[in-house]
């Protein structure tokens, strides 16, 4: 089975950009999806997590406010709606699949808790 990223890019500062994350080979609609991003020189950071079902989300606190996690599972899709992005937004995003199909708060951002880490896709925020 597999995630992947896409739709990252160069956008300036103040912009909006929609990451898609496409799954494949298992019961998508039976697990929590969780988007993490890591900067050049910095370690994985927990972004956002969506439960199986869409009803339960959680965010960073540097995110939350201006990103949207959201789900079709009739696509087998998980998107991120990323809005006023910032030049600390830059990195690398991934997606993952969590043990599990719901995310608990204190796990949810635990990068051990998921598997199944796609290739991310590069977010480039700058004038």
């Amino acid at each position: 089975f597999q995630l992947q990223a896409s739709g990252g890019g160069l956008v300036q500062p103040g912009g909006s950009l929609r990451l898609s994350c496409a799954a494949s080979g298992f019961s998508f609609d039976n697990y929590a999806i969780g988007w993490f991003r890591q900067a050049p020189g910095k370690g994985r950071e927990g972004v956002s997590c969506i439960s199986s079902s869409g009803g339960r989300n959680f965010y960073s606190a540097s995110v939350k406010g201006r990103f949207t996690v959201s789900r079709e599972n009739a696509k087998d899709t998980v998107y991120l709606q990323m809005n006023s992005l910032k030049p600390e937004d830059t990195a690398t995003y991934y997606c993952a699949r969590f043990f599990g199909s719901h995310p608990i708060a204190g796990l949810w951002a635990t990068p051990s808790q998921y598997d199944s880490w796609g290739q991310g896709t590069l977010v480039t925020v700058s004038s």
